[in-house]
């Protein structure tokens, strides 16, 4: 049941681009969700307990700089916390990327700021506890590759927990410099982790290793920057309505 279910999410997710020769790449190290071993990864994983509500509300951010916008909506229905109306959808209360930033959120960052150079970490976590998540940011210079993956993958066992991540995309081979994306599962085996990459239109969900995603947080943000990128922790907050 579950392989049917990945097969109609992999395909119902990707645009009708995608599906045009020639297929998108990833680096030698990568593994794609939809390729027989990237789905072989997930059905054996027993740390995806985030994956099922994720992909359920799965984002395509809207444009270049809404990575963190999308990351934060897919986690916040994921929690499935108290949302408001949304007007496109006939007044029915779901967070999508076109509501979440509002007079609530105006004190953490302003939406023009983030059409300009979309939103840091720090902002991402604000966000998200405007709305009633409980979030720990952990900067990758401050943290160890063992300690993320030990805590990573305990919050991917837990229901009702979920992990953002901030990473440099050149650290992966890819085109462009920082990005944001909820991880979706972990692979014992491989020391694999899946990220479901919000900018589907550009890069397909993979499995990567713990090592290189922590490399890759903890690349400077700019050449002679002191200041790594990292990852955040959310659960739901013991105070939430929901």
């Amino acid at each position: 049941m579950i392989a049917a279910w990945l097969r109609s999410w992999l395909l119902g997710s990707r645009p009708v681009a995608d599906l045009a020769f020639p297929e998108r790449s990833v680096g030698d190290e990568l593994v794609r969700l939809d390729t027989p071993p990237g789905q072989q990864l997930l059905f054996r994983s027993s740390a995806r307990a985030a994956f099922v509500p994720l992909a359920s509300v799965f984002e395509t951010q809207r444009n270049q700089t809404y990575c963190g916008v999308a990351s934060v909506v897919m986690v916040l229905n994921a929690l499935e916390l108290p949302a408001p109306a949304a007007a496109e959808h006939g007044a029915h209360h779901i967070f999508t990327q076109r509501n979440v930033l509002n007079g609530r959120t105006d004190v953490v960052v302003h939406e023009r700021r983030i059409v300009r150079r979309g939103m840091l970490l720090a902002e991402v976590a604000k966000v998200l506890e405007a709305y009633g998540a409980t979030v720990d940011l952990r900067q990758a210079a401050s943290s160890s590759a063992g300690a993320f993956r030990e805590l990573a993958v305990r919050y991917l066992r837990e229901p009702g927990h979920h992990v953002i991540v901030n990473y440099s995309r050149s650290s992966l081979s890819q085109d462009g410099r920082g990005h944001t994306s909820p991880l979706g599962a972990y692979d014992a085996e491989t020391d694999r982790f899946l990220i479901l990459d919000v900018a589907r239109y550009r890069s397909p969900a993979i499995w990567i290793t713990s090592d290189h995603l922590f490399a890759a947080m903890a690349a400077p943000k700019s050449p002679g920057s002191a200041q790594s990128r990292g990852f955040l922790l959310i659960r739901k907050g013991s105070g939430s309505d929901a």
